[in-house]
């Protein structure tokens, strides 16, 4: 892993290690994705599993290490599904996805891969 820019949040809720994360009800705050519509913002860098009130490490550039939730092929974007995993963005025609990255490998559920941050957001 090859971190670039990680900054300090305070989590709301429970949050895994290796999990996309999206920006809180509140500044400074972060919250597990649970949707490719949401505003994700970086990965959870711990160790542990940190809950509610505690502070969280999010990397927000560079290659983080990102838990999967299905498979994905290296080259890939990726966006969160319900858990905060990483799958394949693929928004239905119209629709928008928001992504944390790209595959650097491939992967299947369970695995932790390198994503490549590049927060943003693309349309089927």
């Amino acid at each position: 892993m090859n971190r670039g820019l990680v900054k300090v949040y305070t989590a709301e809720g429970t949050i895994a290690p290796c999990r996309i994360v999206k920006h809180g009800t509140a500044d400074g705050a972060a919250a597990l994705a649970a949707a490719a519509t949401d505003a994700i913002m970086g990965v959870s860098d711990t160790q542990i599993t940190r809950d509610a009130g505690q502070r969280l490490d999010a990397v927000k550039s560079g290659i983080a290490a990102v838990e999967l939730g299905g498979t994905v092929a290296r080259g890939e974007p990726i966006t969160s599904d319900a858990n905060g995993k990483g799958v394949k963005a693929a928004p239905a025609a119209g629709a928008n996805a928001r992504i944390v990255g790209f595959a650097e490998v491939s992967g299947v559920s369970g695995d932790i891969i390198d994503v490549a941050i590049s927060l943003g957001q693309i349309q089927g």
